[in-house]
């Protein structure tokens, strides 16, 4: 079991940053791009490098959240052979060496197939913390809610800039870790700008949830995720990453070059950008 009376890891976890005058930063890589003893390596990296959560997400053949990098990046995990038994292992390996919280972002099809009991047994067992289901509907989410619930496994929701106010109770009383509010009406992926009210929105969800809130899609760059930051507890940072794991793939200096960029965005994240607003 991963809750304890302070919550989950992952709640525990961005509590503590928020707690030093900071704003959280998850990460997302794709488990198996370009393999799994890289993602292995990668997540203990980025851990060092100031990622306070580690989103893996597992390759699916029809997604309906991922944009092109995230998909040519599944593309590429599944016709290396990754499967989702492997990167539940990939997860054990990581959690031997790194105490940072890893959710797993999938779709309900994977889950269904594989056993929605056993797979958040299984999850759990080797160190998983969470699980992101974006095409789950709170009002479908019964069975997975209860198996997760059996192994202290967060269920973490996806609000979205078209999310009726009268849904937000729902969705936040089944959430665990933080809720995830999605910046655009789309998919992932880098934006030079995103025009979406994120005060309004990250403000709602807080009328129906203590809960920390992340905000995700379309964040890339240091200045970006400061500014988005200003108005919410962490931000995600995903396609960005995925992009420079693509353009170093197998090359030496992968590693460094994604911990790179990891690392000036955290910073941002803990500079005068955000501060005047992060004790708040």
């Amino acid at each position: 079991m991963n809750k304890n009376s302070y919550g989950s890891r992952i709640e525990k976890k961005l509590r503590t940053v928020l707690d030093r005058g900071g704003k959280g930063l998850v990460a997302y890589i794709t488990a198996g791009d370009p393999n799994l003893d890289a993602t292995v390596e990668l997540a203990v990296a980025m851990d060092e490098a100031g990622a306070d959560v580690l989103e893996l997400g597992v390759p699916f053949s029809d997604p309906v959240a991922d944009g092109p990098a995230i998909q040519a990046a599944s593309q590429r995990a599944l016709a290396g052979g990754v499967k989702v038994q492997g990167i539940i292992k990939a997860v054990e390996r990581i959690r031997r060496h790194s105490d940072i919280p890893l959710v797993l972002m999938t779709y309900y099809n994977p889950v269904y197939q594989y056993g929605v009991e056993q797979f958040a047994a299984d999850v759990a067992r080797a160190g998983g913390d969470g699980l992101i289901l974006p095409d789950l509907p709170p009002e479908e989410s019964g069975a997975l809610l209860q198996a997760t619930d059996r192994h202290g496994v967060d269920l973490i929701p996806l609000v979205t800039p078209n999310t009726p106010e009268r849904r937000l109770p729902l969705i936040c009383q089944r959430a665990g870790g933080f809720i995830y509010c999605v910046s655009v009406t789309g998919v992932t992926g880098e934006r030079a700008s995103i025009a979406t009210d994120f005060s309004a929105m990250t403000n709602g969800v807080r009328r129906h949830s203590d809960l920390p809130v992340a905000v995700g899609f379309g964040i890339a760059r240091p200045g970006q995720a400061a500014g988005v930051a200003r108005h919410c507890d962490a931000v995600v940072v995903g396609s960005a990453l995925v992009n420079i794991i693509a353009q170093h793939a197998g090359a030496p200096e992968m590693v460094k070059s994604v911990c790179l960029r990891v690392r000036d965005i955290k910073n941002a994240l803990t500079g005068p950008e955000v501060s005047d607003v992060a004790a708040v």
